[in-house]
This record gives structure tokens, sequence and C-alpha cells, in this order.
């Protein structure tokens, strides 16, 4: 059997033009790179799964690279870059803190780096979740973070950013990555489908991108879990049924059934959802976003706050110029108040059954 690689590792940026969803971080580190700018550390912070280490290890590739590209990229044919690539440079150096968090650890580092270096303009820390070194190991590294040698730069990553101490903050250049947007994700899946010949629905893939909530890691994670489950033929009946996700079709229905005073047919949609295993508190949490949706979509400048493609953006737009913008107000106070309220119930069938009745009612009132 083939040595099979995950597609969060086959895929990963090599270069800053390939990095997904952080232009603003690759392009200042460009500019920095260009103009010969750059701070002794580096804090990348974000959530997990957005490009943070991996921006790290390209920033710390490029300014080692010989022959950079009139583009500012590394050429990966000099000597440094071949070197990086086949995991043997001597002049960058990787250092996990969870494992690694110790007073000891960080002073074998501060030994090492006073070497310099033996390939490269530059030696290259970076300390991944930065965040778990004990107190007296951050106290070991303060001096030589603020007053390393010309030749040495740290670029430190982490997650909880919070839970870095400020006398370190203050020495290092902060860098914030974001979520990676739906469309982008969806973008980037489309092309490792395209190289891998698996056939996709695009809703699909939308899917994927909405579980994942911004991390292009996790969302390449499902993507590889669900080609698998499904042979690669990607379609939306079958992520749905595999990630276990309460279609959007179901509100959808249930908000037309609702605001046409249909009762009987919101209580048999809301029984068939609690049929395919959903829990009352999922239905009320996925109403609420639903409704907040349909608020968001009544003005066309915010109807692009919708995570989904264009045609799922365009189904909430008429929706909401249905509803109108006092129905839906009332609408969401009453699910917002009954999801708050839904750990106190005791029979949450007949809570739920009741919040669809009082929407219901809210409509009647309204007409």
């Amino acid at each position: 059997m083939d040595n099979f690689v995950v597609s969060a590792r086959k895929y990963r940026p090599t270069t800053f033009a390939s990095v997904v969803g952080q232009e603003h971080i690759t392009r200042t580190l460009k500019n920095a790179i260009a103009t010969g700018q750059l701070p002794q550390a580096f804090l990348f912070c974000g959530p997990r799964g957005v490009g943070k280490t991996t921006c790290a290890r390209i920033l710390a590739k490029t300014i080692n690279c010989e022959h950079r590209t009139a583009d500012g990229e590394a050429c990966n044919e000099c000597d440094s870059c071949r070197s990086f690539n086949e995991g043997a440079s001597m002049s960058i150096f990787e250092l996990d803190a969870a494992s690694n968090n110790s007073v000891d650890n960080m002073r074998e580092l501060v030994k090492q780096v006073y070497i310099p270096p033996q390939m490269g303009k530059f030696k290259v820390y970076i300390i991944d979740e930065v965040h778990m070194l004990s107190a007296a190991a951050f106290n070991a590294f303060l001096k030589t973070l603020e007053e390393p040698p010309a030749y040495a730069k740290f670029i430190l990553a982490t997650t909880e950013k919070h839970k870095i101490i400020p006398t370190i903050l203050s020495r290092c250049q902060v860098f914030d990555f974001k979520r990676i947007e739906n469309d982008d994700i969806v973008r980037h899946l489309q092309f490792v489908a395209d190289n891998e010949s698996v056939h996709y629905e695009e809703g699909a893939l939308e899917i994927i991108a909405t579980k994942a909530e911004g991390g292009l890691r996790d969302a390449l994670s499902i993507f590889d879990q669900l080609v698998n489950f499904t042979q690669g033929n990607l379609t939306r009946h079958g992520v749905l049924e595999n990630l276990n996700v309460l279609d959007s079709d179901y509100y959808f229905r249930l908000l037309d059934f609702v605001r046409q005073g249909d009762l009987s047919h919101s209580l048999l949609l809301y029984q068939e959802i609690i049929g395919k295993g959903f829990g009352g508190q999922h239905f009320l949490t996925g109403l609420c976003e639903h409704l907040r949706n349909l608020m968001v979509s009544l003005d066309p400048q915010t109807l692009q706050l919708i995570d989904g493609g264009d045609a799922l953006r365009q189904r909430y737009a008429q929706q909401s110029q249905l509803c109108g913008l006092p129905l839906l107000l009332s609408y969401l106070n009453t699910a917002s108040d009954f999801e708050f309220r839904f750990r106190e119930a005791n029979n949450k069938n007949l809570f739920v059954e009741v919040c669809l009745m009082k929407l219901v009612s809210a409509t009647m009132t309204e007409t």
C-alpha cells in the first residue's frame, strides 16, 4: 500500500502567494523582506489551522534564500532553499513549546542562538504554541529576545495571545491571523478536488467550509474523511449525512410554514428533524442563526456577511423580504429567549413545540 499523505500536508503552501486567506499578512512580510526592515521577533497569533506555522516556515526560508525572485518569493533552487525543502536546514529550527516548555529547554536554546549560522544569512527559530512556555522559561528567554545577535530571528506562534506575558509581547512585532473566509476555503477545496480527480458538488464543499469554522486545516481533514466515505464522489446529501449537519433547507421550509401561520406542518417538520437524530438545542441554535441570516439579508450591503454561495444568499434575500423587519425581530426575540431557557426545561420536546406555537402566534398577531 502506498504511503498516504493527508491533504493538509500534501497541499501545504510553500510560497507567500499560495497562502490562503491571509493576504494582509503575506503582503506585509514580503514588504519587510524587500526593504530589509525585519524585526528581531515576530509573534503570529490566530485560530488553529489558518496558516501561522506555514507562514513562519515560508518567512524563514525566504529571508535565507540567496536568489529571491522578482516578486519576493524564495527561489527553491539555492543551497539554502534546497536544504530547507529536504528538512536538513542547519539555520532554521522548529521548537514545539508544548513539549519543550521548561526553563532548561529555553536555556539550551539561548546557548545555541549565539553560534553563528553555518548556511544562510540568518538563524531562525520557530517556536510553536509559545503560550505553553512556563513562567521561568519566558523569563530565561526575555533578554535574548530583546537583544539577540544580528543574525538571529525568532518567530513565535500561538493560538492564545492572551496567555503571552506583556514583556514578551512588547518585544515582538505582532501579526494577527484571521479566520479564513468560506469562499476562500471552497476555492481551495475545489483546487484540491480537481488535482485529486474527486467529483464534487459545490454545495458539498460549502458545507465542509462552514463546518470547518474558518480553519483550512480542519476543512482539508474533513475533506479527506468524506472522500473516503463517499468513494470520491462528494454530494451535498452525502456530506450532510456524514457530518450530521442540519440542512439549511429545513429552516427555509420551517420559516415558510411559520410565516403562513401553518402550525401543523411546522410541528411535523420539527418531528422529522428530531427523527433524524438532532436534539432540541441543536434545532433552536440553528433556528436563531437562520433568523440572524435573514435579518442580515434585508440589506443588500450586508448580504455578503452570509457564509455560502450566491444561490444561498439569494434564497436568504428572498425569504427575508417576504417576512420583513418587524416580523423577523419578533421571531428572533422569541427563538433566542427559548434557546437561552432550553436547559431549564423538563420536557424538552414540548418546550420547542411551544416555541413554534409562539412563532406562529407572532405571525397571526402581525397580520
